[in-house]
């Protein structure tokens, strides 16, 4: 390290009233890293060299625990509620000096680092760490800075992961031990109480949601995006479950990114350096892609080994279902790096629909397209959490409601601007149920899924005739290239025609009443989305 940098963050470590700590490691590389880890005892060495370890108490998000400043930036900008929870000003401070307190003396992992692959957009930021494992996680997820981009490097944004502090409730003014607070004035995110490294990269995501439709006009999004040989971008919005991943990951198109994108004047750019994928069940037939990029830099998180090995179990949820792996892009094959593209032609809202009701493709209208993207359904299936013996739909405003500041129709309004300027195609696809519900039907075949994506992707249903769905006014195409013909139209795959229109129509009342919180600021055309319900004699 040059005697400039290590003047430039340790005068960085200053302002943050870090002076006393113990050690200071910065901007180390992966092989460094996991020497440090294996050092602390931090997690162990797989056979295919990636390293495994465990996230502590905490294996997935706490959104109930993630907070935002109430202060004159956020008072009248954030939407705030049971998602964007507001968080006192002077309470944050004092919680901030004690997280300061405790990481003096201790030893430090600094990581200077970008997020946002278009340079116009990007954002600077430093993260301080108490564990060398979540420092390896940041060089994974976010953008490497060239050595001199290094020499005069200011932080935009500062995290501060701090996993062994736990704080008081009564007195720090926290729902639990755990928290995650976002500061926008001071440019803080405090992050303690719990060793997920996924708490890092969506409050970096939520602050980039937050900055970019406000003043860029940017519009943040909760995708997936690759592009193909004629430079023709996809999109691809999709909760957990409904193949948002598997779909985007294509080897006959290049990978932008699996998770955050922003959509410019200019086209589409990944916020992201990396790659954060769920690998419960992963085999090499299914996703030989992630499977080939679990190597050493990888990172995987509360898998488990075959006894008496090093080689990891897939399908063991002895710790949880969300076993994951985080790896940096260039693991990718076919990975665009850069990690931009141009304009989208294609979007795709994918939703697993356990009802059976929703078509496997459709075509949208922009004000359907920005009222499906508000609404953001998917629907969860018997088994999948403690007590769901019935699919039970589920809602995420714009695909990602936990990441989403501003108020979900911002991020509406926006899509729809975007797609009729650059004349984009948008799709429903139902990934999930055809011929009946869940318990009754089938689920969707993968294969006719993905011929789907691709007659979209190639153009091949821009001339083919298509139907108005009653319910919903979605437009399902009659024929598509290698789709039997007969599950285009849903209700032609029920048995019981009768009970496809109950169920249709139960579907369409939860969409209503769902969407009744975001009716006062949604406009005539995106009321014009709506699915027509069938009033009841």
């Amino acid at each position: 390290m040059k005697k400039s940098n290590l003047k430039s963050i340790m005068q960085g470590l200053d302002e943050l009233g870090l002076s006393n700590a113990r050690g200071v490691s910065w901007n180390l590389t992966p092989a460094e890293l996991v020497m440090e880890a294996i050092k602390n005892h931090e997690g162990v060495l797989a056979d295919t060299g990636a390293f495994m370890w465990d996230t502590g108490k905490f294996t997935g998000r706490a959104p109930k625990d993630r907070f935002i400043v109430k202060d004159e930036i956020t008072e009248n900008t954030v939407w705030w509620g049971n998602i964007n929870q507001e968080f006192d000003a002077e309470k944050f401070d004092k919680l901030y000096d004690k997280v300061v307190k405790s990481l003096n003396y201790k030893r430090l992992y600094v990581r200077d680092c970008f997020a946002g692959a278009d340079p116009r957009y990007r954002l600077n930021v430093r993260i301080i760490d108490t564990q060398a494992t979540h420092n390896l996680f940041c060089y994974n997820m976010f953008l490497k800075p060239e050595n001199d981009e290094l020499e005069d490097f200011h932080p935009d944004f500062r995290i501060l992961a701090v996993p062994e502090f736990e704080a008081d409730p009564e007195v720090d003014g926290t729902r639990s031990k755990n928290f995650a607070i976002i500061n926008f004035k001071k440019r803080i995110i405090l992050v303690g109480g719990t060793g997920y490294t996924g708490e890092t990269k969506k409050g970096i995501f939520s602050v980039l949601n937050f900055l970019l439709p406000e003043k860029e006009k940017v519009l943040a999004m909760h995708c997936s995006a690759n592009i193909g040989e004629k430079d023709d971008a996809a999109v691809f919005f999709g909760l957990s479950g409904t193949g948002k991943t598997t779909l985007s990951a294509d080897p006959n198109r290049q990978l932008i990114g699996d998770d955050e994108h922003g959509w410019t004047d200019d086209g589409v750019f990944n916020f992201e350096g990396g790659c954060y994928a769920k690998v419960i069940d992963l085999t090499r037939e299914k996703e030989p892609e992630i499977w080939d990029a679990i190597k050493f830099g990888a990172i995987l998180e509360n898998t488990r080994f075959f006894p008496g090995t090093t080689t990891v179990d897939y399908e063991n949820t002895e710790v949880t279902e969300n076993t994951r792996v985080s790896y940096p892009l260039n693991h990718i094959s076919n990975a665009v790096l850069p990690s931009v593209g141009g304009h989208p032609k294609n979007i795709f809202f994918l939703t697993c629909d356990a009802y059976g009701v929703l078509p496997p493709i459709s075509k949208l209208t922009p004000g359907q397209a920005m009222y499906h993207f508000i609404s953001g359904y998917t629907a969860k299936v018997a088994g999948t959490e403690a007590g769901i013996t019935e699919p039970q739909s589920v809602f995420s405003a714009c695909f990602g409601a936990p990441f989403m500041p501003l108020h979900p129709t911002k991020y509406a309004e926006l899509l729809g601007e975007k797609m009729v300027k650059h004349d984009v195609n948008i799709w429903l696809i139902n990934t999930g149920w055809s011929g009946g519900a869940y318990g009754v039907g089938n689920r969707i075949k993968l294969k006719y899924t993905r011929a789907m994506i691709t007659a979209a992707l190639d153009g091949k249903l821009d001339n083919v005739e298509f139907e108005t769905h009653p319910v919903f006014g979605l437009a399902m195409p009659k024929e598509c290239p290698e789709v039997p013909s007969m599950i285009l139209n849903p209700k032609v795959t029920w048995e019981n025609k009768d009970a496809y229109d109950d169920k249709a129509n139960l579907l369409a009342k939860e969409f209503v009443k769902n969407f009744e919180k975001y009716e006062e600021n949604a406009n005539d055309e995106i009321m014009a989305g709506a699915p027509k319900v069938v009033v009841e004699q």
